[in-house]
């Protein structure tokens, strides 16, 4: 896919005039799971629906590219329905992907042999190999100084750039969505409730605790819904959080979630 087909990347991605917006969990590169989703949704979609995917599409399995040539795959039949626009798909920044992002600048880490044995726990060495990098040799590299980390890094670079879409998707990734009329907040896995939107920086993918303590409306929003959940408790709600993460990646469901602008779930599955 051509640089061209996505929008300068910004933090915020902005839902407008979509009567119901779909939400998908953490994938964690299950690709067979997400190909089923998709299948389903084929079905179910309504003109002017919305779809965010809620982050970690990468990570703990090893086909983290086939996962991102799905994504886009599906991506181009989604915004060329009548009706629809670019803007209505929206890509979610997970811990996978962040972790991903801090992978390639390792050369700058006061410690990255600590760094990169601490993302390979964290499930970030399934991407690795999907692109042809051995976890164990990286680690190797990683003892070596910042001129071998940085030829590393660059060649790692070089793999994600050599594979049409990916570098774009990579970078066209927003840290949380919104409808236009602020009724719903999509977030990867969680926000700190005493902040504004503007100042949670990686409170989205490493703030889940307290997700269900919001006593009201988080800046307005009659509802957050966010994708991942480190206990994978599946479907859990109240009334002013959402969370859909069964475990994809990790052995579980990947749940798929429609919503309308009110909050209300109005259709539901999981693969």
């Amino acid at each position: 896919m051509a640089s061209a087909s996505f929008h300068s990347p910004s933090r915020f991605a902005t839902l407008v005039n979509r009567p119901r917006i779909w939400a998908v969990a953490s994938i964690h590169a299950d690709l067979n799971r997400l190909q089923t989703v998709h299948d389903a949704l084929e079905q179910r979609l309504e003109p002017r629906d919305g779809l965010v995917y809620l982050g970690n599409t990468i990570g703990r399995l090893n086909a983290a590219r086939a996962t991102i040539d799905e994504l886009l795959s599906f991506r181009r039949g989604f915004i060329a329905r009548p009706g629809s626009f670019v803007d209505d798909l929206v890509f979610l920044r997970g811990s996978q992907e962040e972790m991903w992002q801090k992978l390639v600048e390792l050369q700058f880490a006061p410690d990255p042999v600590a760094v990169y044995q601490w993302m390979m726990d964290q499930g970030v060495g399934a991407t690795l190999e999907s692109y042809g990098f051995a976890a164990g040799e990286g680690l190797a590299v990683m003892r070596q100084g910042p001129v071998a980390i940085t030829r590393w890094t660059n060649n790692v670079r070089a793999a994600i750039k050599a594979v049409p879409g990916h570098a774009d998707f990579l970078i066209s990734l927003r840290r949380a969505a919104y409808t236009s009329a602020n009724e719903l907040l999509f977030v990867n896995a969680g926000i700190d409730a005493r902040r504004p939107l503007s100042t949670q920086k990686d409170t989205f993918w490493w703030g889940g605790s307290g997700f269900f303590d919001l006593a009201e409306p988080y800046s307005g929003y009659r509802r957050v819904i966010r994708g991942f959940d480190r206990e994978h408790d599946g479907l859990l709600a109240t009334d002013h959080a959402v969370s859909l993460d069964h475990g994809c990646g990790f052995g579980g469901g990947l749940i798929a979630a429609c919503f309308n602008r009110e909050g209300e779930i109005v259709d539901c599955f999981e693969a």
